[in-house]
């Protein structure tokens, strides 16, 4: 079920009208969250950016693999290649001086293990089913889609299922963090990286069958006035190369003030475990809930924790975007087929993403710009089990 879409005047109307919603509740968040610090509020302005950024350029991460394994279309890729090649320059020097004000900065390093590759691979699974990964269903549904909040419901209650079977996938191989610059040094590190993706890079743009301009061109052309040119930024769209480094400026900035790179599901399940207490959940047999920010984030509101913050003022965000750009109109997708689909994709990005130390944001943007193996991996399994995913939906509809 679609809401009908409005038209001429009424169309500007509601266009502004969301504008105006969409920046007083971010200016309100701003002011608002300053009682829990400045930092706060600042993240709360970078997510708001970071939602606006995913829509203006239309920047997706399920919708590029999806692209890929069924049109050999690797612009998506390669919009992705270029966000981790100026993220990975940024973070270097952050990362090695290990601290900012007296404050600590730390990247995303994880182990290598069997149940990272197996959250990543369901993870790749279940974002073909549930209409876009972590920040893709976030930024969907700032945009008017209604149906993905089933996504968002089932992704918080996944991850939170994760987190009470941690203890038996901490039974399996596991080894310590691996990271370049721990063997190669910080320059040597970034180099060896670069070079990884300019590989990576070569073959998709070697095997790649889509053409390459319509969605590479720069943000602004050669012949538009300064007035078209300003209306362009602000309304969009913009092309997936200006949304990488956009994106990649806005993880680093994240680094730099929060202390850890920008991350997705921690937020996810911080909604999860509190929708759990308010059930009536008991922590105190929860071994996973007892590590000191565990019981942060329990015993403090949404609105202390980074992530939790930061993910609601990105679909704020990309509200923002899709009134700036017009098409602001809220939508339901409830078929029955629809609502399994959702929250099965969900459920499993969920449950694989905390087993991956994280989704597409934490594990595999937060953990290659930190030099880490394990986003590497967490890439691989990830897309073979998209690849999967489309297999079998294509069976399904017998293609």
């Amino acid at each position: 079920m679609s809401l009908s879409q409005p038209s001429g005047a009424w169309q500007k109307l509601l266009a502004s009208k969301t504008v105006a919603i969409a920046l007083g509740l971010i200016g309100f968040g701003v002011v608002a969250l300053s009682r829990y610090g400045w930092r706060q509020s600042i993240l709360f302005l970078l997510g708001a950016l970071l939602g606006l950024t995913l829509h203006h350029a239309r920047f997706g991460f399920s919708s590029a693999y999806r692209n890929w394994w069924l049109h050999r279309d690797g612009r998506g890729l390669l919009a992705q290649c270029l966000l981790l090649a100026v993220a990975t320059v940024l973070f270097a020097p952050v990362l090695s001086a290990g601290e900012i004000a007296g404050e600590t900065i730390r990247g995303a390093l994880a182990p290598v293990g069997v149940a990272g590759m197996v959250g990543a691979f369901l993870f790749g699974i279940g974002m073909q089913w549930g209409g876009g990964c972590g920040c893709g269903s976030l930024a969907g549904l700032g945009s008017g889609n209604g149906s993905i909040v089933i996504t968002i419901l089932m992704f918080s209650v996944g991850s939170f299922l994760a987190s009470l079977t941690r203890p038996f996938w901490a039974q399996f191989p596991s080894w310590q963090p691996i990271v370049w610059n721990q063997a190669l040094g910080w320059v040597g590190g970034v180099a060896f990286q670069l070079a990884l993706l300019g590989i990576v890079a070569g073959v998709i743009l070697w095997l790649n069958q889509a053409p390459l301009k319509s969605r590479s061109e720069a943000l602004i052309a050669t012949d538009q006035s300064s007035k078209q040119e300003l209306s362009k930024i602000i309304r969009g769209p913009w092309s997936l190369t200006t949304g990488a480094i956009v994106l990649a400026v806005l993880a680093w900035l994240t680094l730099i003030v929060s202390g850890q790179p920008w991350r997705i599901t921690w937020g996810f399940l911080v909604w999860g475990a509190h929708l759990a207490q308010t059930l009536g959940w008991n922590p105190g047999q929860a071994p996973f809930w007892q590590s000191e920010p565990a019981q942060f984030a329990l015993n403090h509101s949404i609105f202390a924790d980074v992530s939790s913050v930061m993910n609601l003022s990105l679909i704020l965000g990309a509200v923002l975007g899709a009134g700036l750009t017009g098409n602001f109109a809220i939508r339901f997708d409830l078929s029955g087929r629809q609502i399994l689909a959702r929250g099965f994709g969900g459920l499993l990005m969920g449950y694989g993403a905390l087993l991956s130390f994280g989704c597409n944001i934490s594990a595999f943007l937060g953990g290659i710009a930190s030099l880490s193996l394990h986003g590497w991996l967490w890439i691989v399994f990830a897309l073979f089990g998209s690849w999967l995913s489309l297999q079998f939906q294509g069976q399904l509809k017998g293609e």
